[in-house]
């Protein structure tokens, strides 16, 4: 099975089931990922299928059998919610390998680690997600408000400074309660939330999205490749891995996937971005800024 949260596996091959077999894919997505521990009898109650067309389902998904489906579930889930002191605790990072120099050992497996996540992240990255991410945020009819959390406020800092150089209507949400609040509640349809929440997710990241979708506006969600709980809440989901050498979540990959979607929309805002780059280097001459 491809890296993954199952309901994004499901969803992949739903194209492929039977009537019978898509039902039941319908109500495990409906119900994920608590109907993924139900029984099997229960579970073909509910999508009104026989319990052999709910084996078949599991076994078109790659497994032996419903009870390797929910030990795949329940893995997921625990992956989900690790915390750095757990991955910490079970694998030593302390070791950086029988190589006589272990710098050099660390080296080599940091370069292999942050390779291979790079890479793996822009391939299975959807086209469709990030060509419309990209259409989104190069759309000068629409507001652009970012947020990140207790780390990845740097990865919304980091894309919203970019784009800020390209086009105007960007800025970031502020912090102070009052002034939030104002923000969130002028949204409309014109605007668009970029939310950058990796897993131990913040509860607050997935009701700002329901907020957003609600008011008419669009989310463009950055997040791993367990899904935040805002993903249902969003236009566009763009999933990095998040591999490192240590027990702290990489975001790494995530920045290549930020550097590839600026270089998408001064594309696709092609000589416009320029001439406000151009204008924004000779104002910033002027104030003696640069």
């Amino acid at each position: 099975m491809a890296e993954g949260p199952l309901a994004d596996d499901i969803r992949q091959k739903l194209g492929d089931l039977s009537p019978a077999e898509r039902k039941v894919a319908r109500v495990l997505l409906a119900g994920y990922p608590a109907a993924g521990f139900e029984t099997v009898a229960v579970l073909a109650e509910r999508a009104v299928v026989s319990a052999p067309t709910v084996i078949r389902f599991v076994n078109r998904l790659g497994y032996r059998g419903f009870p390797d489906f929910q030990a795949a579930l329940r893995e997921e889930l625990e992956a989900r919610n690790a915390s750095p002191i757990s991955l910490y605790e079970s694998a030593d990072f302390g070791r950086a390998g029988e190589d006589a120099d272990p710098d050099s050992a660390l080296l080599r497996h940091g370069s292999q680690v942050f390779t291979g996540a790079v890479t793996a992240t822009l391939a299975e990255l959807p086209p469709h997600d990030f060509e419309h991410a990209v259409r989104l945020l190069s759309d000068k009819k629409r507001r652009i408000t970012l947020v990140g959390g207790r780390f990845t406020h740097l990865l919304a800092q980091y894309l919203g400074l970019h784009l800020m150089q390209l086009r105007d209507d960007v800025r970031f949400l502020p912090d102070r309660v009052v002034e939030r609040t104002a923000v969130l509640a002028a949204l409309t349809r014109r605007d668009i939330l970029v939310v950058f929440d990796y897993r131990r997710y913040e509860s607050d990241k997935a009701t700002m999205a329901a907020l957003v979708q609600e008011q008419g506006g669009k989310v463009v969600l950055f997040t791993d490749t367990w899904l935040s709980p805002a993903a249902p809440h969003a236009e566009v989901v763009l999933p990095s891995r998040v591999t490192a050498p240590s027990p702290y979540d990489s975001l790494v990959p995530s920045l290549a996937v930020l550097e590839t979607v600026v270089a998408g929309v001064m594309t696709a805002l092609g000589d416009d971005a320029r001439k406000r780059m151009q204008h924004g280097e000779d104002i910033a001459r002027r104030a003696g800024l640069y």
